[in-house]
């Protein structure tokens, strides 16, 4: 086919975002089924599919439903309409959550129990010893903190909050004819969602130890809370409800309008109905009618709701190490190893950081030393995602304190860190630091740290970028890349980006940085075209990127293009796609793989072979419309040729991993790659290596007989 006849942007050439985002929960959910993996590790993955599920209908979902509301008919990428949209989002989310709980009953259950661990599922099955133990505790910790809400024609159906876990009982009163009545009890959150009971013996005479979820407890004692009557059913239910904050953005109060609607997240409308699968029918139709919910988006269980749950099994019971795979110790980055400061490390040339391979310590660091240091004047960064502690935060107001002009920008509209984010933005105002909300209409997502230093040949500015979020405790579990430059070209766009976001003064050019939303979507189109054209005229031409999210039509237009054009394209992208690969005549030179592994993928990296004199980008922005036209991103270039080489082995290594990556077929299902005869290569595990490697020579050159701590890294083996 002619490459200039192709429609490039006909809707068959795309993949609706939503349905692509439900293809990787099953990779996601693939890893809780790997039974090559330590038991507990899948537990973590299943906890995973489950926390992501919930995200997906309180946002996507929720966004769908808002526009059928609406009437809202415009189609999407792929031409589907909203209510196509909800429709195949059902069946699909129903087949996911059915293979989530064959997972667990089916596979997890049993291998725990083999594993001398019982989940135990009904309160019917304890024992007397463990009734007895469970009796009493419910007395003693459950009971004093439960609130019983009863239902009839003088009390309304209670307030049930999203996400919470609840038990309905259909109740009728021991004397007397009266019809039966609803009532409900909410499982409090603030107990822990499962109990150790005493252990017990198993049929091979082997200790077992056993657990049990709380509302199989306070089911068990229902009877204590409605004394006069008699509880024909019962049975656990849980609510999902619309979380999309809608914000006007032109409230005159940012923190105060974020604040109102994070009220309003609790009763929004109900999106999906979690029941047992065995629960009373006359049961159901009360709650499908008091919560308004269709026959769609009821989820029937089989098994305990809210596998969530897993993930505190996984760190709330001690004596399993062996069932877990070994933590990664974050190894130091050689070109810090030494006596010198991080500005003094910084001048000798620009610095890679590679996360969590290498430690998050040295941006940290970076902030903590500015705050110190007597010639650090300034101090500039943007915040999109903090931890609970921030260490980052800590320095910053430490500098404020210090009579340093500290600017912060806290992007208040992150979403579900919104609350957290309002409580940092006002520990900082009292501090004394400038604190900035964002622009309007716009969220800030980059990761930008500036320093503006005195020193004896005149001011120095000193810059961190990032593709991920200011967050030690996420910096250990995310795979992110960071640069420490005092390039006075970058440093100069810095000062650029920060007046931008303060004053909203554009400057006319950039020396090195693409920032969102006004020069980047531009920006990547022109580099794909270059590559495009090259290949037309013979020259090397080749596209790497990798990247959490594609969805953007024009950048996706562009990649077909340039396949057709005889450009070999490479996409690692994690989560969603809606770019179809390997289609003759469309995109037959494109492939695209997801690595799904311990740590979740987020760094953002671009590589062009512009022939032979190769450009690499990395940055804070995926291919989508939201990170192209409405928030502020930044990318950037590295320009050093060791560590171009450097970025480019971290692409080289993942487009060879046969062991975490799954590979995106022509019919849009993912399959792993033939391992047959094949040396394993576990991308994220030879990183590990590499990180432990690399800081081991610099002991070495330091100290010829360092005494070094042993890190543990498995080795993967084909089952």
């Amino acid at each position: 086919m002619a490459e200039n006849s192709v429609n490039y942007r006909e809707p068959g050439n795309y993949v609706n975002r939503e349905l692509s985002w439900l293809e990787f929960n099953y990779r996601v959910l693939s890893e809780a089924r790997d039974k090559t993996l330590p038991l507990f590790e899948r537990l973590k993955f299943l906890s995973i599919t489950a926390s992501n599920l919930d995200e997906f209908f309180m946002v996507r979902v929720a966004s769908l439903k808002d526009m059928v509301h609406a009437k809202y008919d415009k189609e999407d990428i792929a031409g589907l309409k909203p209510q196509e949209q909800l429709e195949k989002i059902s069946v699909k989310t129903h087949e996911l959550v059915t293979q989530q709980y064959s997972t667990y009953n089916r596979s997890l259950v049993p291998a725990l129990k083999q594993q001398g661990l019982c989940v135990i599922e009904n309160h019917e099955d304890l024992n007397k010893e463990q009734k007895k133990y469970v009796d009493k505790y419910f007395e003693e910790n459950v009971y004093p903190v439960l609130t019983p809400m009863a239902f009839d024609s003088s009390r309304p159906f209670p307030l049930v909050r999203n996400k919470t876990l609840n038990i309905a009982a259909l109740l009728k009163k021991k004397k007397g004819d009266e019809e039966p009545e609803f009532a409900m009890v909410q499982v409090p959150s603030v107990l822990p969602r499962f109990v150790e009971l005493p252990v017990s013996a198993g049929k091979d005479g082997r200790e077992l130890r056993n657990i049990i979820l709380l509302e199989q407890i306070i089911e068990r004692n229902m009877q204590t809370l409605f004394l006069n009557y008699d509880i024909l059913a019962a049975a656990p239910f849980r609510i999902m409800r619309n979380a999309d904050l809608t914000i006007e953005e032109e409230a005159e109060d940012l923190l105060q309008e974020i604040q109102k609607q994070l009220k309003k997240r609790q009763w929004g409308e109900v999106i999906r109905l979690e029941v047992e699968e065995k629960i009373d029918k006359r049961l159901l139709k009360i709650l499908r009618k008091e919560l308004s919910v269709s026959a769609e988006d009821i989820f029937a269980i089989n098994g305990p709701l809210d596998l969530t749950f897993l993930m505190k099994v996984y760190g709330g019971l001690t004596g399993f190490d062996n069932l877990k795979a070994e933590r990664y110790t974050p190894q130091p980055v050689p070109a810090l190893m030494n006596e010198d400061d991080i500005f003094t490390n910084i001048r000798k040339g620009d610095i890679l950081l590679h996360h969590p391979y290498q430690t998050f310590d040295p941006v940290v660091d970076f902030v903590r030393a500015a705050s110190k240091d007597p010639e650090v004047l300034a101090i500039k960064q943007t915040l999109y995602r903090v931890s609970g502690n921030s260490p980052i935060i800590a320095a910053l107001a430490a500098a404020a304190d210090n009579g340093k002009q500290v600017s912060v920008l806290v992007e208040l509209k992150a979403r579900f860190d919104e609350e957290n984010n309002i409580l940092w933005a006002k520990k900082l105002e009292q501090a004394g630091c400038h604190v900035i909300y964002g622009l309007l209409g716009l969220k800030t997502h980059s990761k930008i740290t500036l320093v503006v230093r005195r020193e004896e040949d005149g001011i120095r500015r000193y810059v961190h970028l990032g593709t991920g979020n200011y967050n030690d405790s996420t910096a250990k579990l995310y795979t992110d890349c960071g640069l420490m430059t005092c390039n006075p070209l970058v440093g100069e766009d810095a000062t650029a980006v920060f007046n931008m976001l303060s004053g909203y003064s554009e400057p006319l050019s950039w020396n090195r940085l693409a920032v969102a939303p006004i020069w980047l979507r531009n920006h990547f189109v022109r580099l794909i075209r270059r590559e495009a054209a090259n290949a037309r005229e013979g020259k090397k031409a080749k596209i790497i990127a990798k990247m959490n999210s594609l969805c953007d039509k024009e950048i996706i237009a562009e990649l077909y293009e340039a396949s057709c054009a005889g450009v070999k394209i490479d996409l690692i992208i994690r989560g969603i796609c809606c770019l179809k690969a390997g289609i003759p005549g469309l995109s037959e030179n494109i492939a695209v793989r997801s690595i799904v592994g311990n740590f979740l993928e987020h760094s953002r990296i671009f590589y062009f072979e512009n022939d032979g004199m190769a450009q690499l980008y990395m940055g804070s922005a995926d291919w989508m419309p939201r990170n192209l036209d409405k928030r502020v991103e930044i990318v950037f270039p590295v320009e050093d040729e060791v560590l171009k080489e450097e970025v480019f082995h971290i692409l080289e290594v993942e487009l060879e991993d046969n062991v975490k990556a799954h590979i995106l077929q022509p019919d849009g299902s993912y399959e792993k790659p033939d391992k047959r005869g094949k040396v394993l290569v576990n991308s994220q595990e030879q990183f590990c290596q590499e990180a432990v490697h690399m800081a081991k020579e610099v002991r070495k050159k330091l100290d010829p007989d360092p005494m070094t701590t042993r890190v543990f890294i498995p080795v993967e083996s084909e089952n």
